[in-house]
């Protein structure tokens, strides 16, 4: 059964490839066809007929390894699951119709048929699903390690702006960073803006002002910028106490001010407007 699927389709590879990318588009939603363009479309669905007549005519290692290198592929680009699963369906049933037609099998024979095409899709899936969690779980990690940057401006000043909703988690990979981060720079001063962050509650406030004390307790200075008048009013309306700690509008102003607590400042050259 597999030799005359293998010999039929790399006989009408062309004619099944044209076939399956019409099926494939009109099944497709909009989703697909904003990410993806009409000649990225062709040259994926070529390499997956291609993959599948790799696995027809030779089911080995090599085509695991394959598979893992087309399912990496296609998650990197964003296409969902449904690509590779319907798409095995559609290319089957485009393969089963054309051999029938021709005489080479009966239609009594979809049951041995569809028995041959379940474990390729069955590992397609698979692959797809771990490539899927592994993907996101490496995302995850890259977005942890960018939503709490410890950035160096000067010598012994060094900024973390915040972006974003702060949740338990990302506070405690906050104040993790902030305090690797001040003594891998040896920092005098240290400016948490939080500027990008749209809401500060009670919780976030605390965490905040946990991270701050916790700077203070390795010898540095803390300053909170980016004190919006509507986060200034919240604050004020919850009761939270800011007194020890200084609190900039702004992260040019908080800036000028680590500058002078470290002796140093910003002058004009001459010539200069």
């Amino acid at each position: 059964m597999n030799k005359a699927i293998a010999d039929y389709i790399q006989t009408n590879r062309d004619a099944i490839l044209k076939k399956w990318i019409e099926a494939i588009k009109k099944q497709s939603d909009e989703r697909l066809s904003k990410i993806v363009s009409d000649l990225a479309f062709v040259g994926t669905s070529k390499e997956f007929i291609d993959l599948i007549i790799s696995n027809i005519k030779d089911p080995n290692e090599k085509f695991t390894a394959k598979l893992s290198d087309f399912a990496e592929k296609v998650v990197r680009l964003g296409w969902p699951l449904t690509f590779a699963t319907k798409g095995l369906q559609t290319f089957g049933n485009i393969v089963f119709e054309g051999m029938v037609e021709k005489g080479i099998v009966t239609k009594e024979k979809h049951y041995d048929f569809d028995s041959w095409l379940s474990p390729m899709r069955n590992e397609i899936v698979n692959m797809y699903a771990y490539t899927w969690e592994r993907t996101v779980s490496m995302q995850k990690i890259a977005l942890q390690e960018l939503s709490a940057p410890v950035i160096p401006v000067f010598e012994g000043i060094t900024i973390m702006p915040l972006i974003g909703t702060i949740d338990t988690e990302r506070a405690k990979q906050i104040m993790e960073n902030l305090l690797s981060g001040v003594v891998k720079h040896r920092s005098e001063v240290v400016l948490i803006d939080i500027t990008g962050v749209p809401v500060v509650d009670t919780m976030v406030a605390h965490h905040i002002i946990q991270a701050a004390d916790a700077v203070r307790l390795l010898g540095a200075k803390c300053m909170i910028v980016g004190i919006r008048p509507e986060i200034a009013q919240t604050i004020v309306n919850l009761g939270i106490d800011l007194n020890q700690i200084t609190t900039k509008s702004t992260l040019r102003k908080g800036m000028e001010a680590a500058l002078a607590l470290t002796n140093r400042k910003i002058v004009k050259l001459e010539g200069e407007e």
